[in-house]
């Protein structure tokens, strides 16, 4: 019978856990079912712009970047959310440190990469805004469809 690995105990008997994603709150990065991400055990504080798996107690995990570093923890949103979280710093267990998309691996160290990092965090705030707005006008739209029926 074979031992069920919790992601810190693979992450430090490994050293790296290659993973797909589940959802699409890392969307445009990963892609559900069909990109790659490899993590390396956390290795001291996490820094502005890292992609972490971390725990959402009680039994969720999570793949999505630092926007702000604590001194408890972090602020944490994914690519294509609209709502920071708080993350303790003890709940953090891996950071990302490459993705496969289309057959084709790339380093978070890659200046493309760096590039597209380094936007989506200097327009976090417009574009979370803008997001939120065209939810607001989806869920109207949603309602005048539904009186109109």
């Amino acid at each position: 019978m074979s031992e069920t690995l919790t992601y810190e105990e693979y992450l430090s008997q490994h050293g790296n856990l290659t993973y797909t994603n589940v959802g699409k709150s890392m969307l445009p990065l990963l892609r559900e079912g069909r990109d790659l991400f490899t993590l390396a055990p956390k290795d001291g504080r996490c820094r502005v712009g890292d992609v972490v798996l971390y725990r959402r107690p009680p039994t969720s995990w999570v793949l999505h970047r630092v926007v702000e570093v604590l001194p408890d923890g972090y602020m944490i949103l994914g690519d294509n959310c609209v709502c920071r979280e708080h993350v303790a710093e003890d709940d953090v267990v891996g950071v990302m440190v490459s993705f496969v998309r289309a057959g084709h691996k790339h380093s978070v160290d890659e200046p493309g990469y760096r590039a597209y990092m380094w936007a989506l965090l200097v327009f976090e705030r417009p574009r979370v805004l803008l997001k939120r707005a065209l939810l607001a006008v989806r869920r109207r739209m949603s309602k005048v469809v539904r009186h109109v029926r």
